[in-house]
């Protein structure tokens, strides 16, 4: 059996295995979630809540934004609370105040003598943590002092989610518009919702000493501090990542060998490609990309400017048209668009370039499938203003609205929709390349896998389909990251290494032989901590200890491969002065160079930062965590994205002359920015976050009093000069795009003399 061989032999091994551990996860986490009782009593026999106010609870929830108006279990935006951690510390200082008052005459528990406050911290401890759930009768039975309590921390959420006085500053720290919850009803059902997460965050597991959650959130007033699992796995972890790094090294010493070509083109064999009308036709999808990329920079920046005025950009009372949820939704949803659209934009471009067959109708599909994407994006984007601003009502939300969970926000019409188009990206791309598939040939490896990447991202988009609208939040958010996680950073990754590959390979720059084991082994090396990597994103939302031993293991082995990713940059400079001609794919090399860059410092360096169980267990939610999303989101996927847009557009446009100095300008400007964005603001925010949460527990590091001191709002006004420069290397972009269209300069002599004469 030859290497090639082996190595499918071991991808497919490793596949079925990874995903049989877990599917297995999945069916645990469904066992093992916190129940959901259908009536939730005191012991003096009064109904608090029904299931049904609990479930209707979410769905209001979900129709104001969800996860993008603060956080549930961690997950979702950084200006107002994370619900949970909220509720649950406000409802035991309500219990201790309640005691101060009743037995001390006092009007708040902190006025107490120290030994009193522990003795009652321990005496609230006891009434929180024991689980009360009874799997007969359905029922969740707590104490009359806590049930007091509940309803005095519910009463502060109707009037925050309402348009009372009292409230208005906290609603303006939050960003949250006025009468964000329409209806009074609509914001007591909410209010169940708020206290079924907290309890499911200090009630013990049967049998156990730690919550459904894992401890999460730290809080020491009620007990939760980080469990004994969350160390023993996080050493583990840097064990793995220690000992992952040096079996890769090893492993690199031995079998790295000379992969570039002994005898280099003399001019540009990507000149022979015949641009055919399928493929000039996906030239409106790059168009579409600059479109979304600018209207995605323009969000970015107004919703950072929430955290300081609230509910008002320069004075203009911009909450009332498009709050913060709203911004912050489209933001994130347009990075994952444009990105996807440049990446399928390419599939669409590469197939019939690989292998020179245009199949009948080819150009039809790729016009049709864009005025799909235009078609999703404006009515899954209308459909979800409706929801934000409470004009679409309860009953269609799930459908044509606002999901509500970060990434996957748009309505479920919507997802089928795009999970057809995706269908119909497959089938195109995927008939342009059959010829050179069942043709054979050298690179027939590489092709292969380019067309199982293809599958993979047409397929695996219906992890998004797996829920429904009461569907556990546990359930929900396991499937949740198959799609942001196995989807986006997984096998788009695959489908981008398999294409610059066969590029490189198609200049004649590397031998295939040698390129195809290389991106096999990559593959490999990937996916071996990509796919239950998945679960390190699930450690604190209500899952099984299996989840944070599994996810803890596995994602160090994520951090692997780009330990490396210094060759990976050295080596694409080296292709990128092998030869004269290829000055004309200098900046997409560049791209390239910059995307190994942000891998080691985005996804690796600031991904192993809050990966590990312990050092989640205090970032999860905090700026730490779109210092790490930011940098890997743009740095490498965004970055990939307008490499490979380039590489389509020198082929586009193959007589025209590029605008080198707009290139510089985008690419300087685009890592000058990312930075400044990420160790100005979201580094020391988030330095100083977790510092607040060690000392006195993630509720205040979230809270209000927290971030509005005046060094956070300095620290977000740090933001400005990365966002600009950031910005002017879009618009410089967009110039380079601008100026292939319109009045081009176009070269002196043909393409071929050119490229000869050079």
């Amino acid at each position: 059996m030859d290497s090639t061989r082996k190595l499918w032999t071991g991808l497919a091994v490793l596949l079925i295995s990874s995903f049989a551990v877990l599917l297995w996860v999945g069916s645990e986490v469904h066992r093992q979630a916190p129940p959901m009782p259908e009536r939730v009593v005191s012991s003096d026999g009064e109904v608090l809540h029904t299931r049904a106010d609990i479930e209707r609870g979410r769905q209001v929830w979900q129709s104001i934004g969800g996860q993008q108006l603060g956080s549930i279990w961690g997950h979702g935006a950084y200006v107002a609370p994370d619900w949970g951690a909220d509720w649950l510390h406000r409802e035991a200082e309500a219990i201790l105040d309640r005691w101060a008052a009743r037995e001390h005459g006092l009007a708040s528990y902190k006025a107490l003598d120290g030994p009193t406050q522990a003795a009652y911290a321990a005496r609230v401890q006891a009434l929180l943590r024991p689980n009360t759930w009874n799997a007969d009768t359905q029922t969740i039975t707590v104490d009359p002092d806590r049930a007091e309590a509940m309803a005095q921390v519910a009463a502060h959420y109707v009037s925050l989610f309402g348009n009372e006085p009292e409230t208005a500053a906290l609603r303006e720290a939050y960003a949250m518009r006025n009468d964000t919850v329409d209806g009074a009803e609509n914001r007591q059902a909410m209010t169940a919702f708020f206290w079924w997460v907290s309890w499911s965050q200090v009630t013990q597991r049967p049998g156990q000493e730690i919550s459904y959650t894992a401890n999460w959130p730290a809080d020491k007033l009620v007990g939760n501090t980080p469990p004994p699992s969350a160390l023993l796995w996080t050493v583990f972890s840097v064990l793995f990542l220690i000992a992952g790094v040096g079996l890769l090294g090893w492993h690199y010493a031995v079998n790295h060998g000379e992969e570039m070509a002994p005898v280099l083109p003399a001019s540009d064999p990507l000149a022979d490609i015949r641009v055919t009308p399928s493929m000039r036709a996906t030239a409106k999808y790059f168009w579409v990309v600059m479109a979304l990329f600018l209207v995605q920079i323009l969000l970015g920046a107004t919703t950072a400017h929430y955290q300081i005025e609230g509910q008002q950009a320069y004075g203009f009372a911009l909450s009332e048209i498009l709050p913060y949820s709203l911004t912050r939704t489209w933001h994130t949803q347009l990075a994952v668009l444009w990105i996807a659209t440049a990446w399928l934009g390419m599939g669409l471009y590469i197939g019939p370039a690989i292998s020179g067959h245009e199949p009948k109708f080819q150009r039809l599909g790729v016009n049709v499938l864009w005025v799909c994407l235009i078609v999703i994006v404006v009515g899954s984007f209308a459909g979800q203003w409706f929801a934000v601003m409470q004009k679409l009502g309860l009953a269609h939300n799930f459908w044509f609205g606002h999901q509500g969970w970060e990434y996957v926000d748009i309505g479920r019409f919507w997802q089928w929709f795009l999970f057809v188009g995706l269908g119909l990206w497959l089938l195109l791309v995927g008939r342009a390349l059959w010829p050179a598939i069942v043709g054979g040939g050298e690179s027939k490896s590489i092709v292969l896998l380019l067309f199982l990447s293809v599958v993979a991202i047409g397929v695996f988009y219906a992890a998004g389909l797996m829920w429904g609208e009461h569907t556990h939040l546990s359930m929900v958010e396991y499937w949740r990251w198959w799609v942001v996680h196995l989807w986006v950073e997984g096998f788009f990754e695959v489908f981008a290494v398999a294409v610059i590959a066969f590029l490189f390979t198609r200049l004649g720059l590397l031998q295939v032989k040698t390129a195809t084991i290389a991106v096999l082994f990559a593959t490999i090396v990937f996916l071996a901590g990509g796919v239950l990597g998945t679960l390190h994103h699930l450690y604190f939302t209500g899952t099984p200890t299996a989840v944070i031993a599994l996810g803890a293991s596995f994602s160090a082995l994520e951090v692997v491969p780009l330990a490396y990713v210094g060759f990976e940059a050295y080596h694409s400079y080296r292709l990128g002065k092998a030869t004269p001609w290829m000055t004309r794919y200098k900046w997409p090399i560049m791209f390239f160079i910059a995307v190994a860059f942000w891998n080691l410092v985005g996804a690796g360096l600031f991904g192993f930062l809050i990966n590990p169980p312990l050092p989640l267990y205090y970032m999860q939610g905090l700026n730490l965590t779109p210092l790490h999303g930011h940098t890997a989101l743009f740095g490498v996927y965004g970055m990939l994205g307008v490499g490979l847009m380039l590489f389509c557009l020198r082929g586009l446009k193959p007589d025209v002359e590029w605008n080198e100095r707009a290139l510089s300008v985008s690419f300087w400007a685009f890592n000058i920015g990312l930075a400044g964005m990420a160790l100005l603001t979201l580094l020391p925010i988030g330095v100083l976050q977790l510092n607040a949460a060690l000392e006195h527990g993630y509720w205040y590091a979230r809270s209000a009093e927290f971030m509005q001191q005046p060094l956070i709002d300095l620290l977000v006004w740090m933001r400005v000069p990365g966002d600009t420069i950031f910005s002017i290397g879009a618009l410089a972009l967009a110039w380079f795009m601008l100026r292939l269209w319109i009045v081009p300069k176009r070269r002196a002599l043909p393409l071929r003399e050119a490229a000869a004469g050079a």
